[in-house]
């Protein structure tokens, strides 16, 4: 019973870790989509000002160690960006 417990705990571990080193990826896409002048043409100023806020809110709950949440406005930036 305690070895299955601590395997659980490990694999639980190791999948917070795959979230967090997930985030500067889905930066990195934004980013490189954001200096994409035909993508960006194809976006109104509010989207694109709402892009450019899920990914600074993106940064933020990843420093703050968040992925979850990170994760969750990264890709909501880039689905409004159709990367």
């Amino acid at each position: 019973m305690i070895k299955k417990l601590f395997a659980a705990l490990v694999l639980m571990a190791f999948s917070v870790s795959a979230w967090a080193h997930m985030c500067p990826s889905l930066m990195s896409d934004i980013d490189q989509a954001l200096e994409d002048q035909e993508k960006v043409s194809q976006l109104s100023e509010d989207e694109l000002a709402q892009v450019r806020d899920l990914r600074e809110q993106g940064e933020q709950y990843h420093n703050d160690g968040d992925h979850d949440q990170s994760v969750e406005a990264l890709n909501q930036a880039k689905e409004i960006l159709g990367v």
